[in-house]
């Protein structure tokens, strides 16, 4: 088998490990920990809502992914020294290459709402952007194992 074909399935497979990394901070989605759980119900008013961007994982998988396949790639450029230099700059660029694209695909676009709790408090809590919130509404604040979210 070709290194290129080596190179190539690893990447494939690489890839699928990133977007099963990418861990959700959505208000809808629940760990398998966070089910069946007690969770605290405070009801509140939107005060503000501003958008955020989620940072995403830099857990290494992309980077040792890019680098062995930097590394197969550069081997095949020259022969002797010129193969091992390759490889070496091909894996340095290549693991450079594959965390930035780690990050990449697994940031999110994220809301930041502040909310006046019926108490008086007034808390903010950040989460994906997959519900839209809007000033003046009536939300519940889920607040349970180290993890609160806010739904309609």
């Amino acid at each position: 088998m070709s290194h290129r074909l080596i190179a190539i399935g690893f990447a494939a497979v690489a890839t699928l490990i990133l977007a099963g990394c990418a861990g959700s901070q959505s208000g809808s989605a629940y760990s398998r920990s966070q089910t069946r759980g007690e969770m605290h119900v405070r009801m509140g008013m939107v005060e503000s809502v501003r958008s955020v961007t989620i940072e995403g994982t830099q857990s290494g998988v992309g980077a040792v992914a890019g680098g062995v396949v930097g590394g197969v790639a550069g081997s095949n450029v020259g022969q002797g020294r010129g193969s091992t230099v390759g490889s070496v700059l091909g894996a340095v660029l290549g693991g450079v290459a594959g965390q930035a694209i780690e990050e990449k695909t697994t940031k999110k676009d994220g809301v930041e709402i502040t909310i006046k709790l019926d108490s008086g408090q007034i808390i903010a809590v950040t989460q994906e952007a997959d519900e839209q919130f809007r000033a003046g509404e009536r939300v519940r604040v889920l607040s349970g194992s180290g993890v609160t979210r806010v739904s309609h």
